[in-house]
């Protein structure tokens, strides 16, 4: 199987066609594929989270 199946397949189920796909170049290629970036955790959204899911404290 050729390294560029996997790459072509990704390609065609975000519905861009085969001709396209090679006139991509390398940047285009990894801003179409790329994971967004994570959201940053901030001090007020830490503060929410430990008033939703307290640590539970385990008896002796």
């Amino acid at each position: 199987m050729s390294a560029w199946a996997a790459p072509l397949r990704l390609a065609l189920s975000l519905g861009l066609p085969p001709e396209a796909f090679w006139r991509l170049s390398l940047t285009e290629w990894r801003a179409l594929t790329e994971a967004p970036p994570a959201p940053s955790l901030n001090r007020a959204t830490l503060q929410d989270l430990i008033a939703r899911y307290p640590d539970e404290e385990t008896p002796p």
